[in-house]
């Protein structure tokens, strides 16, 4: 299986190119922050991943996100290398994600005044519409107050993960 979910936000304008059999494609960069904050500089690091995009998706993405945008992404991982032109003998390899769907992420002043339901791939798409949705109404958890978790003295603490398979 090879899939690929993001959230980020796109670090530059993305930049619409057009095959020379008519193909329309879209490059752009999306910034995502890692979970944990470098012990050494205090600052948290980020990781910048490539993204391609084709067709209609291209197109939608180059119309409606620009730089700073949030953007959620669903595509799959490709590599690929390269010769350098200034050096044959240098070999360049790529790692990019091929979208298939982007949905907008964030409020609606962030994502360009369209709520996170929004979804859109290659099989077409059309305008975002001004259907915001509210959020989703929470219904009432069932009440646990009859209901017993034992004692934290019949759970074994496990000191060493040696013992596990994986």
């Amino acid at each position: 299986m090879n899939k690929v979910i993001l959230v980020g936000r796109l670090t530059s304008d993305p930049e619409l190119r057009q095959t020379t059999g008519g193909t329309t494609s879209c490059r752009f960069s999306v910034a995502m922050d890692r979970k944990f904050v470098n012990k050494q500089t205090g600052e948290r690091e980020s990781d910048f991943i490539r993204c391609v995009a084709w067709g209609q998706t291209a197109e939608f993405v180059n119309r409606y996100f620009s730089k700073g945008k949030l953007i959620g992404i669903e595509g799959q991982l490709r590599s690929g290398s390269y010769q350098d032109k200034n050096h044959p003998d240098v070999t360049h390899y790529t790692t990019d994600v091929w979208v298939e769907n982007v949905e907008f992420v964030g409020s609606k002043s962030e994502s360009g005044g369209n709520s996170g339901n929004n979804n859109y791939n290659n099989n077409g798409y059309s305008a975002p519409q001004n259907n915001y949705s509210s959020a989703p109404q929470q219904a009432s958890a069932p009440s646990n107050d009859n209901m017993s978790y034992g004692s934290i003295n019949d759970y074994e603490e496990i000191l060493s993960d040696g013992d596990v398979p994986f």
